[in-house]
């Protein structure tokens, strides 16, 4: 069986160690523990590998992430991968910094990312795996929140966050989609009051 991960993030360096750029920093913890490497591919940055007899293909979209649907379209149709088997990892405002959540379809909620890989794709029914990142962010401050770089107490939090997350995509792909729902949407980083 075959999977199709695309951890969403914008390419330019000024993004790297952003919010918004999360879903590229589970696609590289990914690549990690599969003992893969990214190579320049079309519309993306790839790397392949396996796991308990899955082959996953984990892609980083180089369009901006407003335009990632074209590079998950583009790699769903190249390798042949069933929608039922593309999991997309993203930020999102509407979780606590600390928690995850995997649903198998749903509204883009505002996110520009997934509002294109909706449009490109014709379905909404696809897996996706939500990163909180909180939303402590004044009256139109969101952009520059969601843009911004990890803070110093974040930071201490981030690689477990990642890991956590990790874990998920690997369970979807092996376990479905049910029983990493069940799993790990109730788990999260228990984040210290002084933290948040």
């Amino acid at each position: 069986m075959k999977y199709l991960i695309a951890g969403l993030g914008n390419m330019e360096t000024a993004y790297f160690g952003t919010r918004h750029n999360i879903g590229f920093d589970v696609a590289d913890e990914l690549a990690s523990r599969l003992s893969v490497h990214f190579s320049s591919s079309s519309l993306a940055h790839r790397a392949e590998g396996s796991y308990k007899g899955r082959k996953l293909i984990v892609i980083k979209p180089t369009t901006y992430m407003n335009l990632s649907g074209k590079a998950v379209r583009y790699w769903l149709e190249k390798e042949n991968i069933p929608v039922e088997n593309l999991l997309v990892i993203l930020d999102d405002l509407n979780l606590a910094f600390g928690a995850i959540r995997i649903r198998p379809s749903g509204a883009d909620g505002g996110h520009n990312g997934l509002k294109d890989i909706q449009e490109q794709l014709s379905t909404n029914a696809y897996a996706r795996l939500r990163v909180g990142i909180g939303n402590h962010f004044g009256k139109g401050q969101q952009v520059n929140y969601v843009l911004g770089h990890w803070n110093d107490q974040e930071k201490k939090y981030l690689a477990e966050i990642i890991k956590l997350t990790a874990d998920a995509a690997l369970s979807f792909c092996f376990a479905g989609m049910q029983n990493t729902a069940n799993t790990f949407n109730s788990k999260k980083v228990i984040i210290e009051e002084s933290s948040k």
